[in-house]
C-alpha cells in the first residue's frame, strides 16, 4: 500500500509518501520557524495561513519527487491531533479533500504515536516491546508500548515539557526563537563545575516529569550572574546536564519496571547531541539498547505520519471524512493491531 502522508500539527507542513513494500519514496518539510522569530514563539493563526499556503505546492511536489500521480496513491494518512486547532484543520481539510476527490479511504494519525513509530522508518528498528521517551517542546513523556495502539503512558509532564524548559530558558539567556538548538550550541563552550542545577522529581519514586522549577532556577541563575557570554554559556550547559540527566534517570526507572531491554528516543528534544551522548554511553553496561530516528524524523514530518497511518490502513482502519481534528487525544485512547 502506498500512502500520502499530511503532517500540519504546529508550525512546520510535512509531506511524504510511503509505501509499505519499499519503504519511503519521497518526503518533503517546510518550517515556519522564520516566521515566527520576530514573535519569540509560535504564533496559531499566523502557522494556520502559512499551512494553507503552503500545502498544495508541497503535495504536488512530493508526487512529483515520487514520480506519482493520483492513481498511483491508496490511501492518505493525516495528523488529526494533538496540536493546534487551527493548524490540524488545514491539514484534514486538505487530506478530506484528496480522499474524496482522488476516491481513496484516509486515516487520522496521533501526532505522538507517528513520532513513537519514527524509529520504524530507519535500517534498524527496534523490536516490540520496549519503552519510549517522547520529548518535545510540548511533550515529555514514558510510554510502555507492547505493539502499535499498545500504549501506556508510564509517567508525563505535570508541568512545562523538557523542550519547553529548553525555549524558556533560551530566552531567559537573549537567545532567539527557536531556543532549544541556540542553546545547547552555547552550551558546547560551557565548562563543567561552575553550576549545579537540581535534578527534578528524581529523589522521589514515579516516573513523572517537572521542568518548570528547574526554569525558574536557571530565571535565578541568569538574573545574578555577571552577564559575561562564558557565564551565560556554562549556565547553559548547567542547565542541559540537568535536563538530560532527569531524562536518562526516569527512562532506567522505566526499564527496570518493565524489565525491557530496548528504549526508544523520539521527538524533537531527541535530535539534541548531548541527550544522544549521554544515552549512548548508559548502553555501555549492556542493560539496554537505544533507538533513534534519523534526525531528519525528530521534528514534526509527514514521514513518520505517512508510516503510521499506512499500518493502520493495511491493518483495515478507516477514519470516517465527518471526523472532526482533535487538539486534546489522550494517546491510550488507539486502538491496538493486533495483526499487524
Amino acid at each position: 500500500m502506498i500512502v500520502l502522508g499530511i503532517e500540519t500539527s504546529c508550525d512546520e507542513t510535512g509531506i511524504a509518501i510511503y509505501d509499505n513494500q519499499r519503504g519511503l519514496l519521497a518526503h518533503e518539510l517546510y518550517s515556519q520557524v522564520k516566521l515566527h522569530t520576530d514573535y519569540g514563539g509560535v504564533v496559531p493563526e499566523l502557522a494556520s495561513r502559512d499551512h494553507v499556503r503552503k500545502i498544495v505546492p508541497l503535495v504536488e511536489r512530493t508526487l512529483q519527487s515520487a514520480g506519482l500521480d493520483k492513481q498511483g496513491i491508496d490511501g492518505i494518512a493525516y495528523t488529526r491531533g494533538p496540536g493546534l486547532i487551527g493548524a490540524l484543520l488545514v491539514g484534514s481539510s486538505m487530506a478530506r479533500a484528496l480522499a474524496y476527490a482522488w476516491k481513496k479511504p484516509m486515516i487520522g494519525v496521533h501526532h505522538m504515536e507517528g513520532h513513537l513509530l519514527a524509529p520504524m522508518l530507519d535500517n534498524n528498528p527496534p523490536s516490540f516491546p520496549f519503552v519510549a521517551l517522547l520529548v518535545s517542546g510540548g511533550h515529555s513523556m514514558l510510554v510502555d508500548v507492547k505493539g502499535i495502539g499498545e500504549y501506556r503512558v508510564l509517567g508525563e509532564s505535570v508541568d512545562d515539557a523538557a523542550g519547553e524548559a529548553f525555549d524558556k530558558t533560551a530566552k531567559l539567556l537573549g537567545l532567539d526563537y527557536p531556543g532549544g538548538p541556540l542553546l545547547s550550541k552555547l552550551a558546547e563552550e560551557g565548562e563543567t563545575g561552575h553550576y549545579q542545577f537540581p535534578r527534578p522529581m528524581t529523589d522521589r519514586p514515579g516516573l513523572d516529569f517537572s521542568f518548570s522549577g528547574l526554569k525558574t532556577f536557571a530565571a535565578n541563575t541568569i538574573r545574578s550572574c555577571d552577564g559575561a557570554h562564558q557565564t551565560h554559556a556554562n549556565i547553559a550547559l548547567a542547565f542541559e546536564e540537568a535536563i538530560v540527566d532527569t531524562l536518562l534517570i526516569k527512562c532506567k526507572r522505566a526499564l527496570k519496571q518493565t524489565a525491557y531491554k530496548r528504549l526508544v528516543l523520539a521527538g524533537g528534544v531527541a535530535a539534541n547531541k548531548r541527550l544522544r551522548a549521554s544515552f549512548e554511553n548508559a548502553t555501555k553496561s549492556g542493560a539496554f539498547e537505544v533507538f533513534y530516528p534519523s534526525l531528519a524524523y525528530c521534528t514534526d514530518n509527514g514521514a513518520m505520519i505517512a508510516y503510521a497511518g499506512c499500518q493502520r490502513l493495511v491493518a483495515g482502519q478507516r477514519t470516517e471524512i465527518s471526523a472532526t481534528s482533535l487538539p486534546r487525544w489522550p494517546l491510550e485512547n488507539l486502538s491496538p493491531l493486533k495483526n499487524v
